[in-house]
């Protein structure tokens, strides 16, 4: 029966239907707040299928005291409760094919579950109790804290990790949430931890201000916002998210190497600060054109770095860590280590191509056509759609932004494009972060 219940399950959340996908989004969404809670109920066609999405601000970032101990306490979450453990709540869940899992992330602690429609109360309940009342048994503690000291040991060994990881530090300043602790302070962190300083975090940060519940698929409006009434009734607390000043440069240097011993690549972050908000004006002209310059295939970088020239494994561009604060701008590959200067010479070149020269009016309407395409694929699935919403509006927006995005990135121009592209991007400033086997390099004493 199980098993039968989760092929359901997979099978509903392919797409929803055409015809709902047609409708205004801003029109069908359900928002109401109940108990502090912004709830956003959106009802599609899947049949029996319901997709939740929620986040409260207890992320890393509030993290003042002990660096580690907002993930410390999510990772708690799921350990059982005052109520039931971790096995009882386990086995509801499998019993019927439900599931919910719990992260923390730079601003937010998130939970996502999926479930059928019969079974939201049950599942609804359960998050609830989670967030509410976890145990806190200083056995799962124990347990907790060792396996985030192995997971983050583990990540230690992957080149995109410690170069996505060092990179942080050069862009970002002393206090910035898009900042991340040294691993080292990080695993410091971890073992001094006490089971109190979670209890502290969790009581102090979590509660229903601030938060938000988004719920998709075959859903009863009514039923559901008693279910919720019924679950988080009495429940106070919680904070804002921080909007911090935007990065000042930092002095740090900006070449990098992170020597690694006996890899077969090195991994390679090149970028700054955007000084952007994903809500801001230029925005998505910088995206539309970063996605030109490196994103999938047909960005320049494949076309030209790795498929004409052969030098990478894989390259691309993004802006990242933008949600709630100015985030950053970068172009990330991986080289074999013999084809490292060959390789950096070949994303310099291309780099500064497109910074003097723009992009095309051919290039952007493809881009145009791709991104507004994979934006309407990424709403057909109970789990994209829950995912846009609550997007949406950790962006700041309303939610009318997810029916006027087409016609927003429609609308740009390439004068605006490659405007944007010289007011925000510096390629004589870039940090340049490599992690890997580097010729020449040596590990730090």
């Amino acid at each position: 029966m199980k098993t039968l219940l989760l092929l359901c399950l997979s099978a509903a959340l392919v797409s929803v239907p055409a015809a709902v996908a047609a409708d205004s989004i801003a029109s069908r969404a359900v928002r109401t707040t109940i108990d502090g809670i912004d709830v956003i109920a959106y009802p599609t066609g899947v049949k029996d299928v319901v997709t939740i999405r929620g986040a409260l601000p207890a992320g890393d970032a509030f993290a003042d005291d002990n660096v580690a101990v907002a993930t410390l306490t999510g990772m708690m979450l799921d350990k059982g409760t005052t109520s039931a453990d971790k096995f009882a709540i386990a086995q509801k869940l499998e019993s019927v094919g439900a599931t919910i899992s719990f992260d923390v992330g730079t601003q937010m602690a998130e939970v996502n579950a999926k479930c059928l429609k019969k079974d939201a109360a049950l599942v609804i309940g359960l998050i609830a109790e989670q967030l509410r009342s976890p145990a806190f048994s200083p056995e799962e503690f124990d347990k907790v804290k060792k396996q985030f000291a192995g997971g983050l040991k583990r990540q230690l060994e992957s080149t995109e990790f410690r170069a996505a990881d060092a990179f942080t530090r050069a862009v970002y300043p002393l206090g910035h949430p898009n900042r991340q602790p040294a691993p080292d302070e990080l695993l410091a962190a971890a073992a001094s931890a006490k089971l109190d300083d979670v209890k502290a975090f969790h009581a102090k940060y979590y509660g229903p201000a601030h938060m938000t519940l988004v719920i998709v698929g075959d859903l009863d409006i009514p039923q559901l916002q008693q279910d919720i009434t019924k679950s988080f009734a009495g429940w106070t607390g919680g904070v804002d998210v921080i909007h911090p000043a935007k990065a000042k440069m930092t002095d740090a240097a900006r070449d990098q190497n992170v020597f690694m011993a006996d890899k077969t690549s090195v991994t390679v972050i090149m970028g700054e600060s955007s000084g952007l908000r994903y809500s801001d004006p230029d925005y998505q002209a910088l995206r539309v054109g970063t996605a030109i310059l490196g994103s999938g295939f047909t960005g320049r970088l494949m076309s030209t770095v790795r498929d004409k020239e052969g030098l990478t494994y894989g390259i691309g561009s993004n802006l990242a860590h933008d949600t709630f604060s100015d985030g950053d701008w970068k172009i990330s590959a991986t080289f074999a280590p013999a084809l490292l200067d060959q390789g950096l010479a070949s994303t310099k070149r291309q780099l500064d191509l497109w910074y003097e020269n723009g992009v095309t009016d051919q290039e952007l309407a493809h881009r145009k056509t791709d991104l507004i395409g994979s934006f309407k694929v990424g709403l057909a699935t109970t789990d994209g759609m829950a995912a846009s919403l609550l997007n949406t509006i950790h962006r700041g927006y309303d939610l009318n932004w997810l029916d006027e995005y087409p016609k927003k990135i429609d609308s740009l121009t390439t004068a605006q494009v490659n405007g944007a592209i010289k007011k925000y991007v510096r390629p004589d400033e870039v940090y340049i972060i490599k992690a890997g086997t580097i010729p020449g390099a040596t590990a730090a004493p």
